[in-house]
Formats: structure tokens, sequence, C-alpha cells
């Protein structure tokens, strides 16, 4: 009987000794994961802080406030080429263009560039003295 107790304890405490090494590395885990997270977020903070940086100079201001918005000095001439591909004849993958063909200009834009080519009559004038007349099946 007394070989039964003690095999009784011993069970119990091995029972609580796998409890504790089980939340040991389940702990072990969630640490590691937060740690991860940590330099994720430390990286996050320091990109934000160069941005920060970069808005409190005045030079990056006056680049974007030309780049995004379009502004000018006083006295300079405003020239923006909406569709860089129709005058130069190939699409240009630099300076934020996609490469798998996707616009990377807004929706309205490309809608009022469609519309300016419908309406373009050179552009009518090729288009019917390429496109070949096949005859169709009427069913």
């Amino acid at each position: 009987m007394l070989f039964f107790v003690a095999l009784f304890i011993v069970a119990l405490g091995l029972i609580q000794l796998i409890a504790a090494f089980h939340s040991y590395a389940l702990n072990l885990s969630e640490l590691n994961s937060l740690r991860k997270q940590e330099s994720s977020l430390i990286a996050q903070k320091q990109e934000l802080e160069n941005d920060i940086d970069r808005w409190n100079d005045d030079a990056y201001v006056t680049a974007q406030a030309r780049e995004r918005l379009g502004y000018v000095f006083p006295g300079e001439t405003p020239i923006r080429v909406d569709h860089p591909e129709a005058v130069t004849g190939h699409k240009e993958t630099d300076d934020g263009a996609m490469a798998d063909g996707e616009s990377t200009l807004p929706w309205y834009s490309e809608l009022a560039y469609s519309l300016r080519q419908a309406d373009d009559p050179r552009q009518d004038a090729l288009n019917t003295t390429t496109t070949e007349t096949t005859p169709t099946e009427n069913h």
C-alpha cells in the first residue's frame, strides 16, 4: 500500500512538473512574439521620426508641393504630361509606374484621357484604315 501512495505522489509531482514546463514554453513563445512585435514597432517609430525630420526640411516640403500638388514658383510655366507614353511611344517603368501595365493615375484622369482619345478625329481615321472588315455570320 505504501508503494501505491509513493507512486501516486510521484505521478502527481510529474503532472505538476509537466504543467510548469508547458506554462514555461507558452510564456517563452509569447515573449518571443512580443520581442518581434517590439522590434517592428521600433522600426516603424524610426521610420515615422525620419518622416517628421523630412517634413521639417523646407526643401523637402517644396519638392513635395511641386511633385504632388503641381505648385510652381512665380514666373515659372507649369507643364504637366499626363501620359508620357503618348509622347515617347513607350511606357516608362521608373518614377512609381507599375510594371504590370496598370496605370498609377487616378480613375478620373484615366477617364478624361480616354474621352480625349475617343473624341480625337485623327484616332478615328487611324482605326478605320487599319481595321480589317470580316464577314459575320447571322444566326
